[in-house]
Formats: C-alpha cells, sequence, structure tokens
C-alpha cells in the first residue's frame, strides 16, 4: 500500500492505527536509525577513555579545647581578642574554612606546581619523546587551565546528617587518582596547620607586646591565660596531622570505572533509535500525505 492509497486527515485528527500504519509501512527507515544509533553508542561504549572514582571520606575536626577557652575570653576582652586575630569561630566557621581551603585556588595551584601536572592534565597536547608542548605558545596549558580541569575532576559532597564529607577525584588512571585524592586531602591539612601555627605565633608575640605595655594586673593575667591558650592551639597544631580533616577511609585504587557504562549506552542508543526513526517515519508520512491531497 502506497500513501495515494488512502486518505490522511488533518494531523491533530490522525489515529494510533494511521500512526502505527505509517510506522509500519517505513520500517526499514526506522531500522536504519535504529542500526545507526546503536553503531554510534557502541563506538562511544567501547572508544571512550575510562574514567575511574576515588574517594576519601573525612570528618571535620570539632573545635579544640584551645579555642574553646579563647571563646571564653572573648566576653573579657573581646577587643583585643579581635585586634590580635584570635581565633573565636564556631565549628561551623571552621569547617567552611576547611572546606574553602580545600577547593581553594592557592592549594590547587601548588598541588599543580610541585607534581608537574600540567603535562598529565594536558597529555593531548604534551611530546613525551621530546618534553616539549605540540601547541603553540600562546596555546600552552597555564595555571589557570588547571585549576578549572581540577574542578571539572574533584568533588567534595557533605552528608548533611553526618557531617562527613567525601572528596572525589575521577580521572583516567586509577592509581592517579586515588593519589591524588589522598595529596589533596593531606595538602589542606598540611595547609590549614601551618596557617594556625603562623597565626599563633602572631598573636603570641602581640600578646606579649601588649603584657609588656600595661602594669594592670587584671589585664596582665588575662593577657597570660590568652597567651597560654595560643600556645595549646600552637601545639596541637604541631602534633596533629589531621588538623582540619579526620580521614576516615583513605582512598584506595578503584578497580570498577565510572565511565563508560557500555550496557546503558547501548540501551539508550537502541531506544533512541527507534524513538527518532518511528519520529521522522511519522513526519514524513504525514508529509506525503499532505502532498498527495494538496489541491
Amino acid at each position: 500500500m502506497d500513501d495515494q492509497s488512502y486518505a490522511i486527515p488533518p494531523r491533530a485528527d490522525l489515529t494510533f492505527a494511521q500512526l502505527g500504519q505509517m510506522i509500519r509501512k517505513r520500517w526499514p527507515l526506522i531500522a536504519g536509525f535504529t542500526l545507526m544509533s546503536v553503531v554510534i553508542s557502541a563506538l562511544v561504549a567501547f572508544l571512550s577513555k575510562p574514567i575511574y572514582s576515588a574517594e576519601v571520606l573525612m570528618m571535620p575536626v570539632a573545635v579544640n579545647d584551645a579555642s574553646s577557652s579563647v571563646s571564653g575570653f572573648g566576653g573579657q576582652l573581646g577587643g583585643l581578642a579581635s585586634l590580635a586575630g584570635l581565633s573565636l569561630g564556631t565549628m561551623d566557621d571552621r569547617k567552611a574554612e576547611a572546606i574553602a581551603t580545600l577547593k581553594s585556588r592557592a592549594l590547587t595551584d601548588a598541588f599543580v606546581s610541585e607534581n608537574n601536572l600540567l603535562p598529565v592534565l594536558y597529555a593531548s597536547k604534551w611530546d613525551e619523546a621530546t618534553q616539549q608542548w605540540k601547541t603553540a605558545p600562546d596555546k600552552v596549558p597555564t595555571l589557570w587551565d588547571a585549576y578549572k580541569r581540577i574542578k571539572q575532576i574533584r568533588k567534595l559532597d557533605e552528608d548533611k546528617k553526618t557531617g562527613l564529607l567525601t572528596l572525589e577525584v575521577d580521572w583516567n588512571d586509577p592509581q592517579l587518582a586515588a593519589r591524588w585524592a589522598n595529596e589533596l586531602a593531606a595538602r589542606a591539612n598540611r595547609l590549614l596547620r601551618k596557617q594556625a601555627i603562623e597565626r599563633a605565633d602572631r598573636n603570641i608575640g602581640y600578646l606579649r607586646q601588649q603584657i609588656n605595655e600595661t602594669s594592670l594586673v587584671e589585664v596582665r593575667q588575662a593577657l597570660y591565660r590568652l597567651v597560654e591558650t595560643e600556645l595549646k592551639t600552637a601545639m596541637l597544631a604541631q602534633s596533629s596531622e589531621d588538623y582540619a580533616f579526620r580521614v576516615i577511609d583513605p582512598a584506595v585504587v578503584p578497580q570498577e570505572k565510572i565511565w563508560p557504562k557500555r550496557a546503558l549506552l547501548l540501551i539508550v542508543g537502541l531506544f533512541a533509535g527507534l524513538f527518532l526513526g518511528s519520529l521522522f517515519a511519522v513526519l514524513s508520512g504525514v508529509a506525503a500525505a499532505e502532498k498527495h491531497n494538496a489541491p
């Protein structure tokens, strides 16, 4: 039966039977669309570079006793503590600072530079034999490019119920993915420890200067107690590797890839081909019938 053997009503009045007739008549077209879609999906599934995901499970470290003591003195010497830069922050403040540090450009740039990761992140532009870039000088990847790339492969999720943080790194080399995830967590801890020690040393210097400049006994006693608090903070930072994040479960080399999901891609390709082929069959059938019915 051809398109001229039956009358097609306006598109809004098409019945399911007429749609089915169009689809059955053009099954080779639908089969062609489906085959093409499945082949494309198969090429993506089997030729795409595999991606692996490594995860570090962490718990933000709670506010320590020293910080709590500083908060207690804040009511007595709030202005002085503020001038000295003493930390009166809450647990949420510390966690926010730690997360921001982990995501910061400074930490990422240092991580990329010290590990010489630009040739790894942009391997297609790097000539391993000559140890030179294959692109023009103005196209050579920079730390700015690396920061944007790291943001794409690094994810940080927080469980609102437990407060646990999951640092995830996705990369095509499973060993590198695990190593990078562990190193980013360790690097954030080291940087925050270093900043805490430097801040405590600076605060102690300021407080001792204030002790020497005042003769009021009560003020001197309060300042000595603040110095003691800062000394505790510095000692805690120096003795604790997990200063900001306590690593509960370090990353291990992943054994299973997260991409490509071959079965899923093939199923999606099959149904996409059937849908597009059927849609094209119906549209072409309607167009042919309207052309035939036109005066």
